[in-house]
């Protein structure tokens, strides 16, 4: 399938964490965020659930470095809109919410495993089927509650989606082509709710893309076999999904990834170093 933005684009958005400077491979997913929602609303949403490690200062250099690429949203931050707020730190009513959907549909149970349970009852990790996405410890069944435990609130302890073993979930996507991921084989049992009280990512990105109506969701291609848990909790939730478009990853001249930490490449240094909004976004980065 092409990766060309549709004439009249699709509902997007670009969802930073401020947990440092964002980085030129980030530049350049929100760049084709932005143009294939061309014409048809692009959302700018701060996901901030990652503790102390988000820092306003990363928010701040976060919407001047989009801005200076010529990032342009039509709602979020400075702009405001009928979904707002746009931070989900200040969504937790939504998320828990959201929480309570799945628990009544018996679909999550808590999970109050350490992750060294986890790795000690678990076989080595699977492989992942692209090379983009992380290696991943499959939640053994055998740590599965054998009956359903009710519960009103999540109570400080960790909750997991229980995955349907031995279904494929596949899904087309604009980039990617087919994508086909298999739980209990490629993933297991996922994180939903934190031992903090907090959302984990899969719920509080599916929650918050159906709320602001997100009609395609362009990310990097490390997050393909995400997508497929997330394509799960839309099932359960009743919910549309949106299309979904995941960009090649970032890499130097020989084909190797570059990772977020790797030095220079934050969009701010590219900045002090002389490089252009376009250079940024289309030279090679070695």
């Amino acid at each position: 399938m092409s990766g060309a933005p549709s004439p009249h684009g699709l509902r997007g958005r670009i969802a930073p964490t401020p947990t440092g400077l964002l980085h030129a491979g980030h530049a350049r997913t929100f760049a084709l965020a932005a143009a294939r929602a061309s014409g048809a609303g692009l959302v700018m949403r701060v996901e901030d659930l990652d503790g102390p490690r988000c820092r306003d200062e990363f928010v701040t250099a976060a919407l001047d470095d989009l801005r200076w690429l010529g990032v342009d949203w039509t709602e979020g931050p400075d702009i405001g809109g009928p979904h707002a707020p746009y931070v989900q730190s200040e969504r937790t009513a939504w998320f828990l919410d959201v929480w309570r959907r799945l628990e009544e549909a018996g679909t999550i149970y808590p999970s109050p495993h350490s992750r060294r349970d986890v790795e000690e009852a678990a076989t080595a990790p699977h492989e992942p089927a692209t090379g983009d996405d992380a290696a991943e410890t499959i939640f053994p069944p055998s740590l599965r509650p054998l009956h359903r435990e009710r519960a009103a609130t999540p109570g400080g302890m960790p909750w997991r989606f229980r995955v349907p073993d031995g279904r494929t979930i596949t899904f087309d996507d604009a980039l990617a082509g087919r994508v086909s991921r298999t739980a209990g084989v490629d993933f297991g049992d996922f994180v939903v709710w934190r031992r903090d009280d907090l959302p984990a990512y899969e719920l509080a990105v599916v929650a918050d893309d159906h709320a602001m109506e997100i009609e395609e969701v362009v990310r990097g291609a490390d997050l393909l076999t995400s997508t497929a848990r997330q394509l799960l909790l839309y099932e359960a939730l009743g919910w549309t999904p949106p299309a979904f478009c995941h960009a090649p990853l970032v890499r130097d001249a020989a084909g190797r990834r570059l990772a977020k930490r790797a030095g220079g490449l934050a969009i701010r240094d590219l900045r002090a170093a002389g490089w252009s909004p376009a250079e940024v976004l289309t030279r090679p980065l070695d």
